[in-house]
């Protein structure tokens, strides 16, 4: 427990509690949770900006609403650590993202408050919208609570939600979140809209206006109301220029109102708890509210790492040693550095410009970097439109969120056999972001599509040397995928060589074993297979570099030579390497035995990579373990 536990924070085990306090205790209660947010994510890296700027949103959710009875669904969840703290996980916290420690996000199997699981953005309006439905249907008086950021809005998925809402006789609520940034700054049309409502002096007096009159609504007769609501239409519409795009949809819009303002936030609820139907409740905060460098810099602080509580010096890791570069960055350096030779190249990804390192390009190069905003389908099909015209797109998208956008990487992109490139950072295991995050699956589920090639770097080195191959053009869709994390080269800006397509490379030769990796998971390969060159055990092991096309030789030779075959890969082996393996083994009438490592047919939860890797059996103790049990079985079975 640490020392930010004050006189009120120390006493709130549940919401109940909480609900016990005057209005005027909520202001030090929000006071102290923000401290504990801030005492626990300084040591326990976290997410941070997102927390801080909705503590008193979430202190006047939890005192207004009857939760968990009422529904709160948060989006992402990237903002839910005050929400945990205050439903039972206050003295668990310090476990927050850690192994077999509670989630960053929310789970319903963690709490019966986390009414709906998230990690990736958007999806919390169409959610809630299922629960009030519900509720209807079951005839339940509950009031069902979503909050979405004006980054996660821009996504279609938040538009689709917000149109069928708009015509279901529900009571949802929708409360907008409204501080101008995402991960990175947000962009498009969304947020100048938004800005044009948030500065309208005008408009803004005559809300509060309307606010008085429409906050007593259940006592004015339906004509009446029927009017207010008419006049208060026309006069948006006037005083704006332009008609309220959420009341378009059929929303009543309230605010914007300060979403710092924990008091007026619970009167303001209360209000909106009595009318009836979809209603929007646009709030103003800041991301990183109450700690002054996360307010400064908000990017930085969205997720820092370990930081001095006092004086937001982030810690960073010490080292005699030159450190190998994070692979994120040796694709930003890497795209500029060939964008430059290559003007038909140009740089898209959806709201991660540095979480991609895309934000290198679009300092050296703008006109060709291109952040769409929270829209992973958008930019599939953007980049295929781009690549209809002979630019050549490099799509950054991470492992996870490349899921989102399957149906447009087959339609628009692999149906036409367009010279589109995805880079797909963050692939496999990611760490303590956990299950909705881990990139596991895109091996798989992209091997099932015609004209794509699937390629992964075992290490920074040919992760540019595949960037320089893709971009030679003429060869369609083309996947890159690599890990969260660093390398292993610290003098890694090596000159650019092509690689054959389906080729793959032999790093060591031995006659006891082989085994087969693809990607980054070949470095633990490599650091068994040192291992075992001490205890005298010879290792065959190939660096695959391609899934698809698959190196067909490789595989002829391991088949006719070796008995016993190990497939390494950070992915799911359901589909992935060992998969096509087995496949071709099969199919070619080869007997080895093949044993698949990977990650298995379950979601993995979050810890280090190194936890997860070892629990997934592919981590180089376990690989080297599993050699000698082979050799070994293979040493009696020779005997009897």
């Amino acid at each position: 427990m640490t020392d930010s536990i004050n006189h009120i924070l120390k006493d709130i085990t549940n919401p109940g509690d909480l609900r016990k306090l005057k209005p005027e205790e909520l202001i030090q209660l929000s006071k102290e949770l923000r401290e504990f947010i801030i005492d626990v994510v300084s040591s326990n890296t976290g997410h941070l900006g997102a927390s801080l700027g909705v503590v008193e949103l979430t202190v006047a959710l939890h005192y207004v609403f009857n939760t968990p009875y009422d529904q709160l669904v948060w989006d992402v969840g990237h903002q839910a650590y005050g929400h945990k703290i205050l439903t039972g996980r206050r003295d668990n916290f310090h476990s927050n993202r850690k192994y077999k420690g509670i989630s960053g996000f929310p789970k319903r199997n963690e709490s019966e408050y986390d009414a709906f699981g998230v990690g990736h953005s958007s999806t919390s309006i169409s959610a809630a919208l299922g629960m009030a439905v519900a509720a209807v249907n079951k005839n339940e008086n509950r009031q069902v609570i979503s909050v979405i950021g004006d980054g996660a809005m821009t996504a279609g998925l938040a538009f689709e939600g917000l149109n069928n809402a708009g015509i279901e006789n529900t009571n949802i609520l929708v409360i907008l979140n409204d501080n101008g940034i995402a991960i990175d700054p947000n962009v498009g049309a969304l947020k100048e809209y938004l800005l044009d409502i948030t500065t309208s002096p005008t408009y803004n007096r005559f809300k509060d206006d309307m606010w008085k009159i429409l906050g007593k609504v259940s006592k004015i007769a339906p004509k009446t109301r029927s009017l207010i609501q008419q006049l208060e239409h026309g006069l948006k519409s006037t005083l704006l220029r332009q008609s309220n795009l959420f009341e378009s949809l059929n929303f009543r819009y309230f605010g914007p109102v300060d979403g710092h303002d924990v008091v007026h936030l619970t009167q303001v609820l209360n209000d909106l708890k009595n009318i009836p139907g979809p209603k929007l409740l646009h709030c103003l905060t800041t991301k990183g509210k109450g700690f002054k460098q996360a307010e400064l810099h908000q990017t930085t602080f969205h997720a820092p790492g370990k930081f001095d509580k006092h004086t937001g010096e982030i810690f960073k890791v010490s080292s005699d040693k030159p450190m190998p570069p994070k692979y994120q960055e040796v694709f930003g350096h890497t795209i500029v550095e060939l964008a430059r030779k290559n003007k038909k190249i140009v740089g898209i990804t959806p709201a991660m410009l540095a979480g991609s390192s895309l934000n290198i390009m679009q300092k050296e190069i703008p006109e060709r970097t291109f952040d769409v905003g929270i829209a992973e389908q958008h930019a599939v099909t953007f980049s295929a439109g781009l690549a209809t015209q002979g630019l050549l797109p490099f799509c950054n998208i991470y492992s996870t969120f490349i899921q989102r956008a399957y149906d447009q990487v087959i339609h628009d992109v692999a149906l036409q056999n367009l010279d589109v490139v995805f880079c797909l950072d963050r692939a496999g295991l990611v760490g303590d972001d956990g299950a909705t995050h881990h990139g596991a699956y895109d091996l798989a589920f992209f091997r099932s599509i015609p004209n794509m090639t699937i390629s992964a770097p075992m290490d920074e080195i040919e992760l540019r040397n595949l960037m320089y191959t893709a971009q030679l053009g003429g060869k369609g869709p083309f996947s890159i995928r690599y890990p969260r994390g660093r390398g292993t080269w610290a003098n890694w800006k090596k000159a650019f060589k092509e690689i054959e397509i389906g080729k793959g490379r032999q790093i060591s030769k031995g006659d006891d074993i082989a085994i087969l990796s693809i990607g980054h998971a070949g470095i633990l390969v490599k650091q068994a297979v040192t291992k075992l060159q001490h205890d005298h055990v010879e290792v065959t092991h190939y660096d695959m570099r391609f899934l698809k096309p698959i190196d067909e030789s490789i595989l002829h030779k391991i088949g006719r030579n070796f008995k016993q075959v190990i497939t390494v890969e950070d992915g799911t082996i359901t589909g992935g390497l060992g998969s096509s393996v087995l496949e071709f083994f099969s199919e070619k009438g080869y007997s080895s035995r093949v044993f698949r490592l990977g990650i298995p047919d379950k979601f993995i939860e979050h810890g280090t990579q190194m936890e997860l890797y070892k629990e997934c059996g592919y981590d180089p103790e376990s690989i080297y373990k599993l050699v000698h049990k082979l050799i070994s079985s293979t040493i009696l079975s020779n005997v009897s």
